[in-house]
């Protein structure tokens, strides 16, 4: 409570200090005031001083909302072809040259790897020996005769010798050949030997097979060459399947890389000997030319086991298939794909496919360097050679290059590779070592690291990578991150973001990075290098506080004058939010999405804590002169202090952006203190120019619209004139809810105070010039004057949201509790209210001068509509009316806004009903074509006020008067039967909405016997009656009757006996009725109950009605008009006590003084309310 009335006195002394707007207006007599009641012209130097200020104000206003435009400039900026700044690169990752004996080394390799290349090309590989030699000179840069001599002594070498690894996967879709429906395969494998050419095209005309008959073996078999067992390999079994998995690999030495064959046969195995173990044992075999025996034969003979009877054709193996694969057709790299099985003959009836890995490389070969190196370390060194080379001869955009190699380079490392046997996984390693060193010399597209490390990643086994491999791989993984940790950290320089392609890279950067970390080979290979993200939130820490010693460096802000010093500091932020804004838009999304580390809150936090320093001491300076200077701020201090403030309000506004642990005890939390003098005297600058600059506005009106618009100079200069003051409010954004408070109590009231001002000054200096104007032109400057109210008006009602009054009333509740909250609600929304009162009594003031002007010639056309015979038809009764309207509405049409036309049209349509409703009221009784005359009247006005959806709505215009008026009308149309009808109907409907009255219930039971039309009527008691006796009881009796009269005019009225001193009498009677299907037909015919206490000595008190509809119980299909209709439930009326006189149709009724029936019908009614004033 204290706090908020030590806030009450603050705000009361501020709005004393400031002496708003308002409390000007009366001035004494002796004072000079901006704005009075007798406006005098300006000084010229005062009228120029207030010009100048806004623009220069504007000019503040626009820099901010450039700068940040710029930044989102730089966000949105598309693909340059301008190449990125060059990166970073220290020394020390820079790798020694090879040197030129190492070189011939290589090169020798390089020539031998083309020398003994093997497999068929791929349309990407170069065929020719020649070609591939001119491209490895250009690489190595060696010369003819150096090439010569290598050569020749490549060819006069050793020729490599190969090896064949086959790996069998699986088959699908086999042939069953046991009675279960499946089979048991199994494969045998071996080399066939190259054969003669002659043989060769024997081949070709028959398919070969390891089954063949004894006799044609034998004739073939004149040379018996031995084979060893180990030639043939044998896969285990698959007992019951058409779709065997094995996964076995086997390597076979080859002889004649290219006349050797690689053949496979699938069997199905029918006994319970291991075909595997039997080759196993056997130590040779004779055969054709090394492998004429058949593999049938072998396995055969060996379940056989010196045992004539095992060699019985019952327990033979059957054939499912066989593959013949020539090796000079294998491709370079080998195959990995499915193979279809082949029939041994025409004969044989095979299905299905096999899945086979098939790869050719070198076990033994005669270079210098594959005898001192690994095969590991001579590829990487052949691809660094090549990629250094490739890279030095890209032409376009060398930094972006994808590492993309040309045919003659690719060919060479793809028979290297695989001559050498490097695994998938060895050649990913040894890519990403190779251009990841080259990288830091000369930079490639990061994109391509990022896809090695995928490499690395899916082809990853760790048991394969052990020793060297291991430590060179994490060696290149450390030197990776030091790289680009120290380009982190100068990122600013090498990745700005003014330059599409670096911030491209910088992404790629970062992603490669993000993956590397998550990687099971980094983990694997660097595990005590898990925290990568603190050594990136180190280097963008460091490199951050580098970059704003910089700046420092660069605009000295020590130096000069204080207001130099100040203007110095404001362009420092202004580079800050720059660069935070740059944080923001791309390097928090980069750094977030790749690496997960927070990059804005780790720069903002460093940068936001050095200017807060800053600033800080340079503000303490301030405060002291301005005390010295005795308060005094001059305007050019003032509009750098509110420079300098807006800068630091925006650097403190990302804090927004940041997470709400980072966000919590910031340097500039509280940096509005450090203006809170300064910034008091600046709004009063502010506020003493707007004053001026509204004076001038309404001085220099001519009262002529604005261009296209329908409001004059005036309105337009005073909404720009709030506009820019609420902008500088806006801009200030005052953090203290006290401050804010104050402030914003002090704007609301100079808005309000001013607009209402305005407004009568406008309006007097219409006064003052319609004298001597014709009626047009008056009308013309009385519309300009609503519409320049209006326009004021409409733009400080949207004050609450401009000024953010929610959020001063949310944090006055955080401060001072509920009670804070309310003094803000109430006064400011009461500031704004009377204001809004105040603009709204002068539109309704200048609209009554109108609708006076008008009232007379409406009053004349209404009177001629009123006499016009019965001769003329209405559309020449109404024509002088609507021919003054639409001329008037015409010129109101062209020089009123929407909503100022909606007013003027809503009060002449009001005031036209009225006028009407006045007449008609008038002359009660006469005949119908009267009334019709004035229906149609309505109507056309309704029509013409609507015009088509762009007038007043219809739902607004048939309500109130019209309503009434209609109603009026309408009920004078009709008969006095009719009136009485309606009369029921709405006493019918209001029974239905009854539900608890005090005027308690009745219940009956009521029940129709069709066959003899009767209507069966008991009345069994009723509850809570009202005391209509002085004993604090009543002695009720009910009225039963049938109505209306005229529908049942044989049927009498009835009535129960007297239940003395009671308010819950109990009858228990039954009454009769004769009721005919024509009559309950009626939706208005009813049963009326009226209970009535019964006096002695003056007539019976009234104490309430009951109706109900006989469609209810009359009614076919009713449970009441049945057999069963006395069995039924009990109804329950509640009583109605309600004046007969207050409802239209008794007034017209009792108008018509001629009609017998309704002068009846209205005595019967006004006896009842007699009886009910009289109580």
């Amino acid at each position: 409570m204290t706090t908020l009335l030590d806030l009450k006195s603050s705000v009361l002394r501020q709005v004393q200090r400031s002496q708003s707007l308002r409390s000007r207006r009366e001035p004494p007599p002796t004072a000079s005031s901006p704005l009075t009641h007798c406006p005098e012209p300006l000084p010229r130097r005062i009228s120029e001083e207030s010009v100048e200020f806004f623009e220069r104000m504007n000019a503040i206003l626009q820099k901010q909302e450039n700068m940040m435009r710029a930044a989102q400039a730089e966000c949105q900026r598309g693909a340059c072809t301008v190449p990125p700044p060059q990166e970073y690169v220290d020394q020390a990752f820079i790798s020694e040259r090879i040197s030129r004996t190492e070189l011939d080394l290589l090169y020798e390799e390089a020539v031998y790897t083309v020398v003994n290349r093997v497999g068929v090309p791929t349309p990407e590989h170069v065929k020719s020996d020649d070609e591939l030699f001119a491209y490895l000179l250009k690489v190595f840069d060696m010369g003819e005769e150096e090439h010569d001599i290598i050569l020749q002594k490549v060819q006069e070498s050793k020729r490599a010798s190969f090896s064949l690894r086959v790996s069998v996967m699986k088959a699908k879709n086999l042939m069953a050949k046991d009675a279960n429906g499946y089979s048991d395969p199994y494969c045998m494998l071996g080399i066939l030997v190259g054969q003669s050419p002659r043989e060769t095209e024997e081949k070709k005309e028959r398919k070969f097979s390891f089954r063949k008959r004894r006799e044609k073996l034998e004739k073939r078999s004149s040379t018996k060459e031995v084979l060893p067992a180990r030639s043939i390999q044998v896969t285990e079994v698959k007992p019951e399947t058409l779709n065997p998995v094995w996964d076995e690999h086997f390597v076979f030495e080859i002889d004649d890389v290219h006349n050797d064959l690689l053949h496979l046969d699938i069997w199905d195995h029918d006994d319970d000997v291991s075909v595997a173990e039997a080759c196993k044992k056997l130590n040779e075999v004779s055969g054709l030319r090394g492998m004429g025996r058949y593999f049938k034969q072998i396995a055969k003979s060996v379940r056989s086991n010196g045992s004539a009877s095992s060699c019985s054709e019952e327990n033979a193996d059957d054939f499912l298939g066989c593959i013949n694969i020539p090796l000079n057709e294998m491709p370079v790299v080998g195959y990995d794909t499915w193979f279809k099985l082949e029939p041994r003959s025409s004969a044989s009836k095979v299905q299905g496919e096999c899945h086979l890995i098939l790869k050719l490389f070198t076990n033994q070969r005669d270079t210098t360097l594959s005898k001192r190196d690994t095969n590991i370390s001579i590829h990487r060194k052949l691809l660094s050679q090549i990629v250094e080379y490739e890279h030095t001869h890209v032409k376009r955009e060398p930094y972006n290059w994808n590492g993309q190699v040309s045919p003659p380079s690719w060919t060479v490392l793809t028979h290297h590779a695989v001559q050498t046997d490097l695994s998938p996984l060895q050649q990913a390693i040894i890519r990403w070592q190779c251009y990841s060193n080259h990288h830091r010399n000369q930079r490639v597209c990061y994109s391509l690291l990022l896809r090695l490390l995928r490499t690395i990643d899916a082809e990853w086994d760790p048991p394969a990578v052990r020793g060297d491999l291991e430590r060179q791989l994490s060696d290149s993984f450390r030197l990776y991150t030091e790289h680009c940790l120290c380009l982190m950290k100068n990122m600013r320089q090498v990745f700005p973001c003014t330059s599409a392609a670096a911030i491209t890279r910088y992404e790629l950067m970062l992603r490669g990075v993000g993956y590397m970390q998550n990687m099971r080979a980094f983990k694997t290979v660097c595990p005590l290098r898990n925290e990568l993200h603190l050594d990136i939130t180190t280097a963008v820490k460091k490199g951050t506080a580098e970059w704003y010693e910089s700046l420092i460096a660069q605009y000295k802000p020590e130096e000069g004058t204080l207001e130099e010093q100040l203007k110095k500091l404001v362009q420092i932020v202004d580079a800050v939010c720059a660069d935070v804004q740059r944080a923001q838009n791309i390097y928090n999304k980069l750094f977030y999405s790749a690496v997960k580390v927070d990059f804005l809150s780790i720069s903002y936090r460093q940068l936001e804590k050095q200017v807060a320093d800053d600033v800080n001491v340079a503000m303490e300076r301030v405060c002291g002169t301005l005390e010295q200077e005795s308060s005094r701020l001059t305007q050019a201090m003032g509009e750098t202090i509110f420079e300098l403030f807006m800068s630091l309000k925006i650097l403190k506004g990302f804090r927004e952006f940041l997470p709400l642990k980072d966000a919590k005890m910031l340097a500039l939390t509280g940096f509005h203190n450090w203006f809170k003098s300064s910034i008091h005297k600046w709004l009063q600058i502010v506020h003493d120019r707007s004053c001026d600059r509204i004076r001038i506005a309404v001085e220099t009106d001519k009262l002529m619209p604005v261009q296209k618009t329908k409001h004059s100079s005036s309105a337009v200069e005073v909404t720009a004139c709030f506009s820019q003051v609420r902008e500088i409010w806006l801009q200030l954004a005052w953090p203290d809810s006290a401050g804010a408070f104050i402030f914003v109590t002090r704007l609301t009231d100079n808005f309000c105070s001013e607009a209402v001002c305005y407004s009568e000054m406008i309006t007097r200096k219409i006064e003052r010039s319609q004298q001597g104007r014709d009626h047009k032109s008056f009308i013309v400057q009385l519309c300009i004057a609503l519409n320049n109210t209006e326009h004021v008006r409409v733009f400080l009602g949207h004050l609450p949201r401009d000024l953010d009054w929610p959020g001063v009333e949310r944090a006055m509740e955080e401060s001072c509790g509920l009670e804070g909250k309310e003094q803000v609600y109430k006064a400011l929304n009461g500031q704004l209210f009377n204001m809004d009162l105040d603009l709204q009594r002068e539109v309704k003031r200048l609209i009554a001068l109108l609708s006076d002007k008008m009232m007379p010639e409406l009053r004349r056309y209404i009177q001629h509509i009123s006499l016009s015979p019965d001769s003329i038809n209405n559309d020449e009764a109404v024509a002088p009316l609507m021919k003054y309207i639409q001329d008037t509405m015409i010129i109101l049409k062209e020089n009123l806004v929407k909503e100022n036309l909606t007013r003027v049209l809503q009060s002449m349509w009001e005031l036209l009903l009225r006028m009407i409703l006045d007449t008609v009221t008038e002359n009660r009784g006469v005949q119908v074509e009267f009334y019709n005359r004035f229906q149609y009247t309505v109507e056309t006005l309704l029509q013409f006020f609507h015009m088509q959806g762009e007038g007043l709505s219809l739902e607004d215009m048939k309500s109130g008067d019209y309503k009434v008026l209609d109603e009026e009308l309408r009920l004078n149309k009709c008969s006095s039967f009719e009136l009485i009808e309606q009369y029921y109907l709405e006493k019918i409907s209001l029974q239905k909405t009854l539900k608890h009255t005090p005027f308690g219930r009745i219940s009956v039971k009521c029940y129709y016997d069709a066959p003899e039309q009767r209507l069966t009527v008991e009345i069994l008691h009723a509850a809570d009656i009202i005391a209509l006796d002085a004993n604090g009881l009543s002695d009720p009796f009910v009225i039963v009757e049938l109505c209306p009269h005229h529908l049942f005019p044989l049927a009498k009225s009835q009535r129960t006996q007297v239940k003395l001193k009671t308010l819950h009498p109990v009858f228990d009677e039954f009454f009769y009725f004769h009721v005919s299907p024509e009559q309950y037909r009626h939706r208005y015919a009813c049963l009326t109950f009226t209970v009535m206490d019964y006096d002695w000595l003056s007539t019976n008190d009234f104490a309430g009605e009951a109706v109900a509809p006989l469609s209810d119980f009359c009614w076919p299909g009713r449970p009441n008009a049945s057999a069963a209709g006395k069995s039924v439930q009990p109804v329950i009326l509640h009583l109605s006590r309600s004046k007969p006189s207050e409802k239209p149709i008794m007034r017209i009724l009792d108008a018509r003084t001629g009609d017998k029936e309704a002068q009846e019908f209205v005595r019967r009614l006004k006896e009842i309310e007699k009886s009910m004033e009289e109580e």
